[in-house]
């Protein structure tokens, strides 16, 4: 691929991609839009596009000349792979970018509910000074000495397990590929053992991508599965968890509570049971958003370029 002859397009619809594109010198000029009219307007003559949420498929009908899309998100399950393929569209993820981002998030979760911080938040509202409480039962949890079953030992999932063992948590992880040294995990399951695995876990965090095997996997056989005091954290994709059987489960007291980033269907609707559920945590798909995003997807961006004109692999090939 040749130097862009065409403005390269950033798209996203609060990113300030821009930014962080001329702080690193803008090499190639640039156009940067924040919804979809504006994307559907620059992407006729775009080469290279920058974008995740703002994708929409009938975008291939506009984009004649489009070469290149770097992805803004790790995932990639809202690009049409084999139609890129067929039209010679180079994808790459930014897979890498907000591992460190998610994996705190993912702890901060974990923390949130075992310290009880929202129940902590509506008495700092009401001015309610909590008593002490007799039950041992009904008190805050330690993460110290429980189990954590990572799901999906990928990069954000490795850094997971490693913080959780700063937390001296026994860590246990979910892959297809066996244990191998220097795996921060204790033991390691194949998908087909999924239910055994949950069973061991005082908390449950996802962080596997959305494929079609991991789709609808944490349904209401799986949440049977886990303890009745186990908590689940969802920082991967909203579609691997049924959304519907982990309600029933919240309600019903089978699972203790839960902590998730992400969700069947984005903004979740205000009529969602989630929102007034004591024992979550909502965060609005926030996991990977920090104030250094932006530099590193802008990062890549030009990493691949440079690759493609040197014909080299590029950094988190998709198609």
């Amino acid at each position: 691929m040749s130097v862009p002859t065409r403005p390269i397009v950033l798209a996203h619809a609060a990113y300030r991609l821009g930014d962080a594109y001329r702080a690193r010198g803008a090499p190639e000029p640039f156009v940067e839009v924040h919804d979809l009219p504006g994307l559907e307007a620059a992407v006729a003559d775009a080469e290279v596009l920058v974008v995740s949420g703002l994708w929409r498929d009938t975008l291939l009908e506009r984009a004649p000349r489009l070469r290149f899309i770097q992805s803004v998100s790790a995932g990639t399950d809202q690009f049409p792979k084999g139609a890129l393929r067929e039209r010679g569209i180079r994808l790459a993820s930014a897979q890498g970018g907000n591992e460190r981002a998610v994996a705190e998030h993912a702890l901060a979760l974990m923390l949130g509910l075992t310290r009880r911080l929202p129940e902590a938040l509506r008495n700092q509202a009401a001015a309610t000074w909590r008593p002490m409480i007799a039950d041992p039962a009904r008190r805050e949890r330690e993460l110290g000495g429980q189990t954590l079953l990572v799901i999906g030992l990928g990069r954000i999932g490795t850094r997971i397990a490693r913080l959780a063992q700063a937390f001296d948590m026994r860590v246990i992880g979910l892959r297809r590929r066996p244990l191998q040294a220097g795996d921060p995990v204790e033991a390691v399951f194949s998908p087909d053992r999924l239910h055994d695995a949950l069973g061991q876990a005082d908390v449950v965090a996802l962080a596997c991508p959305l494929t079609p095997e991991t789709e609808g996997m944490i349904d209401e056989a799986a949440l049977a599965a886990m303890k009745p005091g186990a908590l689940l954290i969802n920082v991967a994709r909203g579609r691997v968890v049924d959304q519907d059987a982990l309600a029933r489960a919240l309600a019903e007291g089978r699972i203790a509570g839960a902590g998730l980033d992400c969700f069947r269907e984005e903004p979740l609707p205000p009529e969602a049971p989630f929102w007034r559920m004591e024992t979550v945590i909502v965060t609005p798909h926030s996991a990977g958003e920090t104030s250094h995003y932006e530099g590193r997807v802008i990062d890549l961006l030009l990493e691949n370029l440079g690759r493609l004109r040197r014909g080299e692999e590029l950094v988190n090939p998709v198609a």
